[in-house]
């Protein structure tokens, strides 16, 4: 039987009377200072299921593709949005975060496909599209973002979190760096979270940073009511936390006004491919299977960092894969388009790179698969060097 709800809550409450719960950290590249993602992973095997799940991506594309436009994309998480008035964002996060959406509608980069997948697979699972910001967040929508601290891909999971969430860590394969596999497990999280926290954004998003039961603690001993409480009525935790809701809604109100600029909005109007979540049956590398179902690789291997010269040991995995373009341009050519690239820089083993707007060090070394130190070293530059557009760049 399937409880309401809020039955949820007064079971999580008691257990907190009897026993508190130490918390795994997941560090936010623009926090600075370690904030859990998940608390208590329960305990799954480390292999990634296979089965569909009963929300998220698989529900997703079970829901037929999305329209392929940017435009559509971006008014599908506009609809979605659980708070979409603007009035109280801080000035402080929106000008830490001024330039998402020049990078959302930029096609230098793969923001928009990866942020569309995240949208649709959050809008199938009914949950705010608020969510589809935090790997802004966490990653700045990188799937093959690292941290020092150890967390990885685009929602910056921890290793005993992923594996918590179905996601497999092992020698030679690391699923957090998989977009379609962290994506299910952070959808599937959130949702619990949801559930949890009777449909509570705001909590749900401090939960998702510092982990539920630290939030019902802190709510518990503030005599909060979960569906009415505030990030301000709860008292006790981390300021980390609370900037935590206010980087999302920041964000989301800058996006909601760059709607309102015409020339953002025709930049958008464009074909874009659809990241369709695929299990990759009956092979043993990404080169294998693309060569056998007429994809390129190269394009697979940059929406999937997890595959690129990686296989998990047992199972199946799952990859985004760029399909649903419309008119005659083709997936390879769209998504080539949209990172930026021409024929001779699409290409890993390519000599040089010739800076364009909106290029940093990092993203370049990511593009090509070198380091950025590496990179930074045959430049001659150092890490706060400037880089303007038309600079040519050894890449070897």
């Amino acid at each position: 039987m399937t409880l309401p709800r809020r039955a949820h809550v007064p079971c999580l409450l008691a257990a907190l009377m009897l026993t508190a719960c130490t918390t795994p950290a997941v560090r936010s590249p623009d926090a600075g200072t370690p904030s859990p993602v998940s608390p208590t992973p329960s305990p799954a095997p480390s292999a990634v299921s296979t089965e569909p799940p009963a929300h998220g991506v698989q529900a997703a594309e079970a829901a037929g593709p999305s329209p392929g436009n940017g435009l559509a994309i971006y008014e599908d998480f506009r609809t979605g949005l659980a708070e979409p008035q603007c009035g109280n964002s801080q000035a402080r996060w929106r000008k830490h975060f001024a330039h998402a959406p020049q990078r959302l509608g930029d096609p230098g980069t793969d923001t928009l496909l990866l942020f569309a997948h995240v949208v649709e697979s959050l809008r199938a699972a009914g949950l705010p599209t608020e969510f589809a910001l935090i790997p802004f967040v966490e990653s700045g929508y990188a799937p093959g973002a690292r941290s020092k601290a150890g967390p990885a891909g685009l929602w910056q999971f921890i290793a005993v979190t992923a594996r918590g969430h179905g996601l497999r860590v092992e020698p030679g394969y690391d699923g957090r760096l998989s977009p379609a596999e962290s994506t299910r497990a952070a959808v599937s999280y959130l949702k619990s979270l949801d559930d949890t926290f009777d449909g509570n954004w705001r909590l749900v998003a401090m939960a998702y940073n510092a982990g539920e039961y630290r939030v019902l603690q802190a709510l518990r001993r503030s005599g909060g009511n979960i569906s009415s409480a505030t990030p301000e009525s709860i008292k006790g935790l981390s300021p980390v936390t609370y900037a935590y809701v206010e980087k999302l809604h920041a964000l989301a109100c800058l996006l909601e006004e760059s709607g309102e600029r015409t020339q953002w909005r025709a930049g958008l109007d464009q074909p874009v491919p659809r990241l369709r979540a695929v299990p990759l049956e009956n092979a043993k590398s990404l080169d294998a299977w693309t060569a056998k179902n007429d994809q390129d690789a190269k394009v697979l291997r940059r929406f999937n960092p997890a595959l690129a010269g990686h296989w998990p040991s047992r199972g199946v995995p799952l990859a985004l894969v760029p399909t649903g373009v419309q008119g005659d341009m083709s997936v390879a050519a769209a998504t080539s388009a949209r990172s930026g690239t021409d024929e001779a820089d699409a290409t890993a083993g390519s000599a040089t790179h010739t800076v364009r707007k909106g290029d940093s060090a990092w993203s370049i070394a990511r593009h090509y698969g070198v380091t950025t130190r590496r990179l930074l070293e045959l430049n001659d530059l150092k890490a706060n060097s400037v880089l303007r557009p038309g600079m040519v760049l050894r890449l070897q």
